[in-house]
């Protein structure tokens, strides 16, 4: 199989699909790895790597796309790249499509077999293709939220963790999973006083007992969230359905009775986010003001640290695009049934329940699929 790795294009995105290490291992299985020209140098990644690893290096993403049969990304595709869609492609990246019907429109009508990394799902539950860059944007909000408080940068002028005889940072937390904990994790160690908001009450035990008591646990309704809001320094939204948009569970008001220079982190803006408020932005510009609160929305936060990110999202990916390689998108699926609920789009239908309920389409079991 011919595996094409393009170089992002989506504003600041540096990270890459495939590293060096992959590429050697694809070629020891029999395959040819083609990598566009600078594809991995945001990432600190020479082309001259990938070559001593055994990749072909194109110029250009024409190329790169046009040759594979497996496209391996980071992120959706962008409308420029839409005109590289053609029928039987399978394309394995992020892809959130939630938001995105034109997205959607355009790989169901050019056929193209999306394999989404955020819907990928193990036998227990777990995302695992999400969860490294849950990690890194769970911890990475707390980071930017704290750089946003600044006053220079448009906030309150808060120091999160406060010193002797001062009180430090309010953190509202919504959503107790990997994003979550992780950035509860940080805002703790920060210093910060850290509520968790949740509506599973066995989550907020773990939570409890992983922090040893030291985040307030607060189990979620609109009431106790819009109450927490009004003194909330610094609030992450960090709710997640897999497949689905993300639900709204801050309303306008809540937003309008904020502190003035407040700062809210939507991490599930890649879903649609969880503000009324929020609208995607990107790392160019990263923020905007309603009612005097600070939102950062910026749907792909890992790609500021890129080299970080991209090794963290390739020990997790890699073991299934092995896998896609070695026996096409059918038979790895059930090999891997993890692979199954990762199937977007197949043969120019839906196949995740998810994305068809957030944009109002008709789906078919993947099984189902000619």
């Amino acid at each position: 199989m011919i595996i094409g790795v393009p170089r992002e294009i989506k504003d600041h995105e540096t990270r890459v699909g495939l590293v060096p290490s992959g590429v050697t291992a694809l070629r020891e299985a029999g395959h040819e790895v083609l990598v566009e020209t600078h594809a991995g140098e945001g990432s600190s990644l020479t082309d001259r790597e990938y070559m001593q690893a055994g990749a072909q290096i194109e110029n250009d993403a024409t190329a790169v796309w046009g040759k594979a049969d497996l496209v391996v990304k980071v992120k959706e595709p962008q409308p420029s790249e839409y005109a590289y869609f053609r029928p039987g492609l399978t394309l394995f990246t992020y892809l959130h499509l939630a938001p995105l019907p034109e997205l959607t429109d355009r790989l169901l009508v050019s056929c193209v077999n999306g394999v989404a990394y955020e819907t990928i799902r193990e036998s227990d539950g777990s995302l695992p293709l999400l969860t490294p860059m849950s990690e890194v944007a769970g911890r990475m909000s707390v980071q930017v939220g704290a750089q946003y408080l600044e006053k220079p940068m448009g906030g309150r002028g808060i120091l999160l963790g406060g010193v002797p005889g001062v009180a430090p940072a309010n953190v509202v937390v919504l959503g107790g999973g990997i994003v979550g904990t992780n950035a509860a994790k940080m805002a703790l160690g920060l210093g910060a006083h850290v509520i968790m908001i949740d509506k599973n009450l066995n989550r907020l035990r773990e939570i409890d007992d992983i922090f040893n008591g030291q985040v307030v646990t607060l189990a979620s309704n609109a009431w106790t969230i819009g109450e927490n809001l009004k003194t909330a320094d610094l609030v992450i939204g960090a709710v997640l359905i897999p497949g689905a948009s993300a639900p709204k569970l801050v309303k306008r008001e809540m937003i309008a009775n904020m502190k003035r220079g407040a700062v809210v982190v939507d991490v599930a803006i890649d879903q649609g986010g969880c503000f009324e408020t929020s609208h995607a932005t990107t790392h160019t510009e990263p923020i905007y003001f309603v009612d005097g609160v600070l939102h950062y929305c910026v749907s792909n936060m890992p790609a500021a640290v890129p080299h970080t990110s991209t090794f963290a999202l390739t020990n997790a990916t890699f073991p299934y695009l092995l896998e896609l390689a070695n026996h096409g998108l059918e038979r790895a699926c059930e090999v891997r049934p993890a692979l199954k609920p990762g199937v977007n789009t197949y043969n120019g239908y839906v196949t995740h329940e998810g994305v068809a309920q957030s944009q109002g389409r008709q789906w078919r079991e993947l099984a189902a699929v000619e």
